[in-house]
């Protein structure tokens, strides 16, 4: 029997069609399984994996044949033109893929960025509240508290580098306030606020110091947003730049049909008969 041979050791390279099953007139041949068991596969499982393609191959050809017979032929002729038009479609997406990203321009300025954010602002609405905000989490009895409060608080170039460089000795910290980022990762991400004291952190330069059994939190927020204000740009820039990429590919496209329209008309490639 075939399938007892069909192990890892069977599937050598071969330039013959050899047949391995039949569903009236079709066949199916060594080709169409070769490459459905890796190396390395034990016979059992060859036999297995192989034994199942070749059932659904038959099923599935069996089903085919069936509706070949029953199904009308208006039925017939739509599902082949269903059938045409889908591989025109993949082959045409291929090749306009193909011919976009070798020609479109993926790097969005500033200034064009800029351009659309200010004529589509009312789009950039936040559903979130957003802060700009810097923190560390101490132990309360740690040597120079009072000091490293004071640095924290104040902030000026000189207590920025300070602080950074003796950061290794708190628990956690995160001192860029210079970024926006969503309350809800705070929350996420610091014990200490809750659902109950967030509302704390939505106010503008606002300094929170809050204490649970692992130490103090110094809290400095530098800036909020609320939901329904209008996003930063900085904050929806990622958006906007796919949206712009896309605007280009489209327009991109419909220059290419054009083009290539243009030139099988030139080449006599295409023709509209009277």
């Amino acid at each position: 029997m075939l399938l007892t041979v069909l192990s890892c050791d069977f599937f050598k390279k071969t330039d013959e069609q050899i047949p391995i099953a039949r569903v009236n007139e079709s066949y199916l041949f060594y080709d169409d399984i070769k490459d459905l068991v890796s190396d390395g596969t034990s016979k059992g499982d060859s036999t297995l994996v192989v034994q199942n393609f070749i059932n659904r191959w038959a099923t599935q050809q069996l089903l085919v044949d069936g509706a070949i017979l029953n199904l009308s032929e208006q039925k017939q002729e739509a599902f082949n033109k269903l059938v045409n038009q889908y591989k025109n479609d993949l082959y045409t997406k291929a090749y306009i893929e193909a011919l976009v990203k070798r020609s479109i321009d993926t790097i969005v300025n500033k200034e064009e960025a800029q351009d659309y954010y200010d004529s589509n602002k009312e789009v950039f609405k936040l559903n979130e509240e957003l802060l700009k905000f810097r923190y560390i989490h101490v132990d309360e009895n740690i040597i120079n508290y009072e000091k490293i409060k004071e640095k924290f608080k104040r902030y000026n170039d000189e207590d920025k580098k300070e602080l950074d460089s003796i950061s290794i000795q708190f628990k956690s910290y995160s001192l860029n306030d210079s970024i926006w980022i969503k309350l809800t990762q705070i929350v996420d991400k610091i014990p200490v606020v809750t659902s109950e004291n967030k509302n704390q952190l939505l106010k503008k330069s606002n300094f929170i110091q809050l204490k649970d059994s692992l130490g103090v939190y110094l809290m400095q927020i530098n800036d909020v947003l609320l939901r329904n204000d209008n996003a930063p740009l900085e904050y929806v820039k990622p958006t906007i730049d796919q949206i712009v990429i896309n605007n280009r590919k489209l327009e991109l496209i419909r220059e290419l049909e054009k083009d290539i329209t243009k030139d099988a008309i030139k080449n006599k490639q295409f023709e509209i008969y009277d």
